[in-house]
């Protein structure tokens, strides 16, 4: 399977699981998309994780003049302030519109579980067909232990209660997924 193959496969397996699928040309339209976002989502914070620092800049300059906050770490300290979270994704598994990414740190797992969308970025070289393609990056991580891994496909979703489902009952209530162009890294 090809890359644009893949692009489509995880587009459309993630999509069937109300991810919102949108793709990037580089670093400066994840800015812009995420601060729109929160924006329109009526959000005032963003806690940004991983991003490269001419982005990071970025992203403190745009939120700046659009009246948003950047929360910094810990987040311990923010805990109900988290409306947005900005991560990039280690992998990707088209099979199942599902990205993968080392939580091994608090902060990360705080952000990512307690933010109201999850804004998740994705190189297209970070792609894979399926979980058995990754095997070897998780055996890696695993000889460095304790480490948590994430495999997130879609908003947060339950049905526990009367069989009824509820989003965004135990993490985001959105996920947003921005694939990345491979010369945009």
């Amino acid at each position: 399977m090809n890359a644009q193959e893949l692009v489509e496969l995880m587009t459309q397996r993630a999509q069937a699981v109300q991810t919102v699928v949108h793709a990037c040309a580089d670093w400066s339209d994840v800015v812009a998309y995420t601060l729109d976002l929160t924006t329109t989502q009526g959000g005032s914070t963003i806690a940004p994780w991983g991003l490269p620092e001419r982005a990071h800049e970025a992203l403190l300059r745009g939120a700046a003049a659009k009246g948003l906050r950047i929360l910094e770490r810990p987040l311990r300290r923010h805990l109900e302030e988290i409306h947005t979270v900005l991560t990039p994704a280690d992998w990707g598994i088209a099979e199942t519109g599902t990205v993968v990414i080392d939580s091994t740190s608090e902060d990360l797992r705080l952000a990512t579980m307690l933010s109201e969308t999850h804004v998740v970025v994705l190189a297209e070289s970070c792609l894979r067909l399926s979980s058995l393609d990754v095997v070897e990056a998780m055996k890696a991580w695993h000889r460095e232990p304790p480490r948590y891994v994430a495999f997130i496909s879609g908003a947060s979703r339950t049905a526990d209660i009367e069989r009824v489902l509820s989003i965004g009952v135990h993490g985001p209530q959105q996920l947003h997924l921005l694939i990345l162009k491979e010369a945009a890294l």
